[in-house]
């Protein structure tokens, strides 16, 4: 199950939605095309951001739908600014690589240039959300930062979460991240072959293996890299509904 089939299959009408590490849009529209649904769309970089702008424009007749709310800013657990660092392959930016939590300065030579900006950086407690029903991740090493910016509105609100966390951009956040979770009343899983399973049986050695440099991405097969968290209080019966639309 990917997430879009995820946040589909546990949306609740009349709720917001938090797309963070929003890119071009892959999973903003789907978000924004759920019944009753306010979206909230969080994209740092300004190139990514312009066309994530263009692209609900084109697919909702020329403007963003008024249900819909694009911010060119990261997520973080603090307000201020923060450095962007974006590697470049080859002359070529790699946007969906674009990080505030890892630099890529070790990399830097040959194939692989840096380049960095200054981008806003918020937290999600500030806004205040009071009806937060999913929470989407996808913000190359920074999640921590992000959960801990949200904490008070994950207690408050309960949402669901997908999120994608990866030991080449941060080590260590394969145990830190669910561990965080799991301390605010959240069950962490992934699914693999059309099977639930908890992190604590994510094999690392065998599931997570991939080169942290840009210019050499090697994976192990599988790659597991998404997981899905759910609060406690309602893991039983979301569970089930999950693992019926696996068949």
């Amino acid at each position: 199950m990917d997430e879009i089939a995820f946040h589909r299959l546990l949306h609740r009408p009349g709720g917001t939605l938090v797309d963070a590490g929003a890119h071009e849009g892959l999973i903003t529209l789907p978000f924004a095309r759920l019944p009753g649904s306010r979206v909230l769309a969080f994209e740092p970089h300004p190139g990514a951001f312009a066309r994530l702008e263009a692209n609900l424009r084109a697919a909702f007749g020329g403007a963003v739908p008024p249900h819909v709310t694009l911010r060119n800013a990261a997520l973080g657990d603090r307000a201020g600014q923060a450095t962007l660092a974006v590697p470049v392959l080859d002359g070529v930016a790699q946007e969906q690589w674009a990080s505030t939590a890892k630099d890529y300065a070790a990399f830097a030579g040959g194939r692989v240039a840096v380049a960095r900006l200054a981008v806003q950086l918020l937290r999600l407690d500030d806004l205040a959300l009071s009806d937060l029903t999913a929470l989407k991740l996808d913000v190359e090493g920074a999640e921590y930062e992000v959960l801990r910016g949200a904490r008070g509105t994950l207690l408050r609100c309960r949402p669901v979460l997908s999120l994608e966390i990866e030991e080449r951009h941060r080590e260590g956040a394969t145990w830190a991240v669910p561990a965080f979770l799991d301390a605010l009343g959240y069950e962490v899983l992934f699914e693999l072959d059309g099977e639930w399973h908890p992190a604590a049986a994510l094999d690392r050695a065998r599931m997570h293996r991939a080169s942290p440099d840009p210019a050499a991405f090697a994976a192990s097969d599988p790659y597991v890299f998404v997981f899905y968290a759910l609060p406690r209080e309602r893991a039983p019966a979301l569970l089930a509904r999950l693992r019926a639309a696996a068949g």
